[in-house]
């Protein structure tokens, strides 16, 4: 049987892992940027991660959602604490797709309305109404085609009002940073701005903090670097260190009935003892405030290389831009310094590491960067 081939690949086989390094087939160490697109939020095989999943497999890995399983309770009191949300519900699912699909379904409910608005450069995942909401035609297959989507202009604030005066948006649906869209900051007249017209306009402001949350930004949440409490947040990659897992947190004026949510594998009692790993690694290593302190670091000094280059983000979510296409800077820095990156469109190089990167892993990056450029 043939793989359905799908995914664009490189010629590099990893076999093991740990921290921020990567190793293949060969042997060859790799520095890990990116992530696996900002997945491994503790690093590759923390010890105490692997040591959680192990001990959980040999009392019980999995039943269904209508037991009870304490590890939920758990995992929701640890991320209330170290996000400051405490007083938020938690539904758990498996994906940052499927944690949009249910945040969408979610505010139509509430709010009894059909249409959304999102924004232009804006992922929110592959699934039906999340891939609606998504500004990419490319993979939007004409059956998630919607009149319910409506796609407006990244921090332009009048095109909201300019919609929202219809009187029949649902919510709005927002990256913390926009991720593949290359890294980009919502202003924080927006965000405010945002939450002003959903509450006069009784719809529900989404954040999906999938790629922006869980420490990357420096803070917990993307959107906790501006004044906004948001009705629904969305999030997965850095919840499970790569154990699929994903959530939704939800404001406490939303009530829940049987029914309104569910999933068979979310919350199973594997996918929480990863999840309660990862926040007691968060919290034990300070892995918030390490991502603020590096990813500060590093853009001030990519800053300093090369006029020619945009370098913008928060924390460990750094987009470098240049004037011209990335893809042969990225072939070097792996082939030749054997190092991980991502890619935000044809121009702009995404780092999206572990949030245990240290002063030396980001140094060797930036004097490998640096050769490179300089050598262009």
């Amino acid at each position: 049987m043939k793989l359905f081939d799908v995914y664009p690949l490189q010629d590099i086989t990893p076999v093991k892992a740990r921290g921020c390094t990567v190793t293949d087939e060969a042997g060859t160490d790799y520095l890990d940027l990116y992530g696996g697109h900002a997945v491994i939020s503790i690093g590759h095989t923390h010890p105490h991660y692997v040591g959680m999943i192990h001990d959980q497999l040999q009392k019980i890995g999995f039943y269904s959602n209508s037991i009870v399983n304490p590890l939920q309770q758990e995992l929701a009191d640890k991320l209330g604490e170290l996000s400051g949300c405490d007083e938020y519900q938690l539904f758990l699912c498996n994906s940052g797709a499927e944690a949009n699909e249910n945040a969408i379904k979610l505010a139509s409910f509430v709010t009894g309305k059909k249409k959304f608005i999102a924004f232009g450069k804006g992922f929110h995942g592959r699934t039906s109404a999340a891939v609606a909401l998504t500004d990419n035609p490319k993979i939007i297959a004409p059956v998630n085609e919607t009149l319910n989507a409506v796609i407006l202009p990244f921090n332009d604030l009048a095109a909201v009002r300019k919609s929202m005066a219809q009187g029949d948006i649902a919510g709005v649906l927002v990256e913390g940073i926009q991720g593949i869209g290359g890294i980009n900051l919502p202003e924080t007249g927006f965000l405010e701005g945002l939450q002003e017209l959903c509450h006069a306009n009784r719809a529900m402001l989404i954040l999906d903090e999938i790629q922006s949350g869980y420490g990357r930004s420096g803070k917990f949440f993307a959107f906790q670097h501006h004044n906004i409490m948001p009705d629904i947040i969305t999030m997965a990659k850095g919840m499970g260190n790569g154990f699929p897992i994903g959530g939704v947190l939800i404001h406490p004026n939303i009530r829940p009935w049987h029914g309104m949510l569910g999933t068979t594998f979310g919350g199973n009692h594997l996918a929480c003892a990863a999840g309660i790993a990862v926040l007691d690694v968060m919290k034990d290593e300070k892995l918030v405030e390490n991502a603020e302190s590096v990813g500060t670091f590093l853009m001030k000094e990519l800053a300093a290389i090369s006029t020619e280059i945009s370098v913008r983000g928060l924390g460990l979510m750094i987009g470098i831009e240049f004037p011209t296409p990335v893809k042969e800077i990225r072939a070097r820095l792996l082939g030749e310094f054997h190092i991980f990156t991502g890619f935000s469109g044809t121009n702009t190089i995404r780092l999206l590491p572990p949030l245990t990167l240290g002063r030396q892993e980001a140094t060797r990056f930036i004097e490998s960067f640096r050769a490179i450029v300089q050598q262009a």
